[in-house]
């Protein structure tokens, strides 16, 4: 192994996905010099196994759904989707798996690039060894900002790994469809993965440990959304667990904890995700490796002033957009220390991540799609909050009924009744995932009900339901 000398930087950075490029780019533009360490492609998850290829996949699918309820257009598009068309335009969005063009984007704020594995050798040192061999230590005058992510998780079951399962890269990177899938899970990536290949021509069997879909959001958007794919042509089956998956002769065979025997091509464990910090040199700062990172709302670790965890790796909200604010926040905050600025990291300050606990969004891209933001009814009222949930349903709204034929959908608000502000905001329906935004600025901003009485939503949109909510609430 070749060793080269020490090279400091200001801050150094261990993850170029979206999150670490926007801790670099606002340390960059604060004029602090910074090095950026990746070992796989600079880009990370979301551009290339995650967010980009999942939506490219989907948008099709939800286009072509919402045709069919168009008279005039649903003979249209009766027949299937051209899945190698699909299949070539997500891999434009993916850009072939190539990152020249994250790279680029890097050179052009002037971040220094180390591709290889980055491991923490010590306080603010992090040594990278390339794919050549080649052992580069790199030191932080000022921070080390840890942004590598997560991995997905896969069950302990025997002989799992002989099998080959599908984790969400390859479902989001098949190059062609499987004529039968079976989808573990009832989360995001399941349901989502359910959606797009079931439409791309895979029979899909979905199978859910829980009572239902979705259960990090209201109940009626799983209840809505398991309703969907049903209609599509998924198998939903709740309560039912893998005791046993083997491959037999190229078919994956999984068994339930029912006894039930399924058969398929390919099987996707969307089960959830655990901490990319197993080999990160974490116990050379005294932390456990494979541990998720506690921070404060500056980002900064827990028992440190200069190691930051920003992203999913440190378990507050695992959303690239949620990480990426976090690196706006950390980037921001380790420029003011480096100048000795005062911080604002009071509640809702320049440098603290208020909006982590309180304002996070999130739309699921099925059909219907789901889109929540702040805390659920149940949340809120464990939270100790004194609140009331009003619900209209889509149908009351005019432009739901000229989005689509049968438009079905529901709306929800938590609305605080000691503060008169909202706590959460649901939207379930087709299309809703371009509403979610006004409900998030009504939540961050704690808007009070009044003055959102005076917000007109335009006629005849869907968000139109903002006016039918309040309504409902006012009686």
């Amino acid at each position: 192994m070749t060793e080269t000398e020490s090279i400091a930087y200001d801050v150094v950075v261990l993850g170029a996905g979206p999150v670490g490029e926007n801790v670099a780019d606002r340390t960059r533009a604060a004029g602090l010099s910074t090095a950026v360490v990746e070992s796989e492609l600079v880009g990370g998850e979301c551009s290339y196994w995650a967010c980009m290829p999942s939506k490219a996949l989907l948008r099709p699918v939800i286009a072509q759904a919402d045709a069919r309820r168009l008279p005039g257009l649903a003979q249209a598009v009766q027949g299937p989707l051209d899945t190698a068309a699909v299949l070539a335009r997500r891999n434009y969005f993916t850009s072939n798996w190539k990152d020249d063009g994250q790279v680029g984007w890097l050179d052009g704020i002037s971040a220094d690039l180390y591709r290889g594995h980055g491991r923490l050798a010590g306080p603010r040192t992090i040594t990278v060894t390339g794919p050549d061999g080649t052992r580069t230590t790199l030191t932080a005058r000022h921070a080390v900002a840890v942004a590598t992510g997560t991995r997905a998780q896969l069950p302990h079951l025997p002989g799992l790994a002989e099998v080959k399962p599908w984790t969400s890269r390859e479902a989001t990177s098949a190059q062609e469809a499987p004529g039968r899938l079976i989808v573990v899970g009832g989360g995001v990536v399941a349901t989502e993965m359910a959606t797009a290949w079931q439409a791309l021509g895979s029979r899909v069997t979905l199978l859910v440990r829980g009572k239902g879909l979705l259960n990090r959001m209201e109940p009626f958007a799983g209840e809505l959304v398991a309703e969907a794919l049903k209609e599509a042509g998924v198998d939903v089956r709740t309560g039912t667990s893998v005791a046993s998956v083997t491959r037999e002769n190229g078919t994956v065979v999984a068994v339930t904890d029912a006894g039930d025997r399924i058969e398929a091509d390919e099987i996707l464990f969307a089960t959830g995700r655990v901490p990319h910090t197993d080999d990160i040199g974490l116990d050379a700062v005294g932390l456990e490796p494979g541990s998720w990172l506690t921070v404060d709302d500056t980002l900064l670790v827990e028992g440190t002033d200069w190691l930051y965890a920003v992203g999913d790796v440190n378990h507050r909200a695992l959303l690239t957009h949620q990480g990426k604010y976090q690196a706006r926040i950390a980037g921001d905050t380790i420029a003011a220390r480096a100048s000795d600025t005062p911080l604002l990291d009071g509640p809702w300050g320049a440098h603290a991540a208020t909006a982590d606990h309180h304002a996070v969004p999130q739309v699921v891209f099925t059909d219907p799609e789901a889109a929540a933001v702040g805390l659920s009814l149940a949340e809120a009222e464990e939270a100790g909050y004194r609140v009331r949930a009003v619900d209209v349903e889509f149908s009351s709204v005019a432009g739901a009924g000229l989005y689509a034929d049968g438009y079905k959908g529901r709306a929800r608000m938590v609305v605080d009744l000691e503060a008169e502000i909202l706590r959460g905001v649901t939207f379930v329906g087709p299309g809703v995932g371009e509403l979610i935004h006004s409900a998030t600025i009504a939540v961050a901003g704690q808007v009070p009900i009044s003055r959102l009485w005076h917000a007109v939503p335009s006629y005849p949109t869907l968000s139109e339901v903002w006016l039918r909510l309040l309504e409902a609430y006012r009686g």
